[in-house]
């Protein structure tokens, strides 16, 4: 399989998915990324922004088996990994068989997984790590390709219990999924009200021409069968799909400076490293760990291999677009670093606007985090061939989706 016939059906699944959930491209291209690369997506966005709609038409654009599993405090382990059971259906109760829990499924939405208390918490971590559950000493395999997409309700914590460390690194991004703007919850409305007909639930881009695609080929997956293909093949293509320079030495820096390894970056200048060892260390409790590099660097050879034309290996763009849902919820900082970050930031020229975004309310952290993370990439980006001159638009776009989403929120 070529690297176009990836692209046409990465594009694929991304237009079928788009002809139903509205306003969500980008979050869509990070899950396809984190897909295919084996690992799970934390999720964050108020109630009734279509989280739960949008895992059951990924399922049927991928033609995979979906479920959902809401938390609760007094949701049990057994009652998500299931249990041993007496055989009643077959009229034998002395003999015990396993009932498969919800967790069995290829596509799993944890809805409010903050919810729930740290024991069935817990029970994710084999699950998410192992791809099979343990009960009663015995190891059941689950379905694969297997994904949990958990959500997490940033208005209301009463009754909530965060997610321990160990468990939220398990997760590769962090992503926050958008209020509508206008033009989006115009196009909602009109669907769910039934304005639109058919013209949407069939696939209005269906009937426009394509440029890229003049047969009308159909590249969503077909079946089960071919869907489990293709993720094994992507699977395996990322992990031959190679790094450039650049990105590796910036994960490398990244990984490195946060861990205050300061005399092994590579790549950088004077103000880039007296700004990195600022944030570093005024700000950080404690560095990324392994994890996280790799889930960078999986995340630029797939997006790249998906979603940027004609890429020969994972590029600066890519990891652009996947470092902030990456370290967003690693990166674990001091209790008044914002002072801290204002005061770097003031220090390196900038004015204080930051303080204005504080109309943001509740969400104004959150906003703040995105920019430190920000700051910490670009410090840390290698200077050679205008890699930190076009990483940093890259990074402005992502960003730019980013806070719209965190000022529309509130």
């Amino acid at each position: 399989m070529e690297k176009r016939e990836i692209e046409l059906r990465s594009q694929a699944v991304l237009t079928d998915v788009k002809n139903t959930m509205f306003g969500m491209d980008e979050v869509v291209r990070l899950i396809l990324t984190a897909f295919y690369n084996g690992g799970h997506v934390l999720l964050e966005g108020n109630p009734g922004l279509g989280k739960t709609e949008l895992v059951k038409t990924l399922g049927r654009a991928l033609k995979l088996n979906y479920g959902r599993i809401q938390f609760t405090p007094d949701l049990m382990p057994a009652d998500i990994t299931g249990t041993w059971a007496p055989d009643y259906e077959n009229n034998n109760p002395q003999r015990l068989i396993f009932k498969k829990g919800p967790i069995f499924k290829s596509l799993l939405l944890a809805d409010e997984i903050n919810r729930a208390t740290p024991k069935t918490q817990s029970a994710m971590l084999e699950a998410m790590a192992e791809k099979q559950v343990t009960v009663f000493g015995k190891r059941e395999k689950l379905d694969l390709p297997f994904m949990v997409l958990a959500t997490q309700n940033p208005i209301d914590h009463e009754g909530t219990f965060n997610l321990p460390e160990a468990q939220s690194d398990r997760f590769m991004f962090k992503i926050t999924v958008p209020v509508p703007n206008r033009e989006t919850i115009r196009l909602i409305m009109r669907k769910d009200a039934g304005v639109l007909a058919t013209a949407v639930s069939i696939g209005a881009a269906a009937k426009t021409p394509n440029p890229q695609n003049p047969q009308g080929y159909n590249w969503t997956p077909r079946s089960r069968e071919e869907s489990e293909k293709l993720f094994a093949f992507l699977q395996r293509t990322v992990s031959l799909f190679k790094p450039t320079p650049s990105v590796e030495i910036h994960i490398l820096n990244m990984f490195l400076a946060s861990n205050r390894q300061y005399d092994l970056l590579q790549g950088l200048d004077r103000n880039q490293l007296h700004k990195v060892k600022q944030l570093v260390d005024e700000l950080l409790i404690y560095g990324l760990s392994p994890r996280a590099a790799t889930a960078m660097m999986l995340g630029a050879k797939a997006y790249s291999l998906m979603f940027i034309k004609d890429a020969e290996g994972a590029e600066g763009p890519a990891l652009a677009r996947v470092a902030i849902p990456c370290l967003r919820h690693r990166i674990k900082l001091r209790f008044d670093w914002q002072e801290a970050f204002f005061k770097i930031e003031k220090g390196a020229g900038k004015d204080d606007a930051y303080r204005d975004e504080s109309s943001y309310g509740n969400i104004f952290a959150d906003v703040l985090m995105v920019r430190m993370i920000a700051a910490f990439c670009l410090s840390t980006a290698p200077a050679a061939n205008q890699y930190a001159t076009n990483f940093k638009g890259e990074l402005q776009k992502a960003m730019s989706l980013i806070l719209s989403t965190a000022g529309e929120r509130h």
